[in-house]
């Protein structure tokens, strides 16, 4: 049976544990390139694009300067999404001695 202190004291380390990565992973900048990197795009872990990166010779194509864009910043975007899921089963690794005594 599980001890309702226990499991009261495990939920208040996983926010705070919650908490510390969600604030790692505002601080982490993730930079996607395309077009052999004549295009860059960078996001940071909150999901916030903050900066772009065009070469000039694409500004007069704007047909590739589009598609290079949409795929550095779908691919920055992506991996946000998995740096946040290999964040969160870090913390989860930490719930194997859950009920442990």
């Amino acid at each position: 049976m599980i001890d309702p202190e226990q499991f009261g004291s495990l939920f208040g380390n996983m926010q705070k544990e919650f908490a510390n990565l969600e604030q790692k992973a505002k601080e982490t900048t993730i930079t996607a390139k395309s077009g052999g990197g004549l295009v860059s795009a960078s996001i940071n872990g909150g999901g916030e694009l903050i900066d772009i990166s065009i070469d000039d010779s694409l500004l007069s194509d704007k047909e590739s300067l589009q598609i290079l864009l949409m795929s550095a910043i779908n691919d920055a975007y992506k991996s946000v999404e998995e740096n946040k899921k290999s964040m969160a089963f870090q913390m989860l690794g930490g719930l194997g001695s859950f009920g442990a005594k």
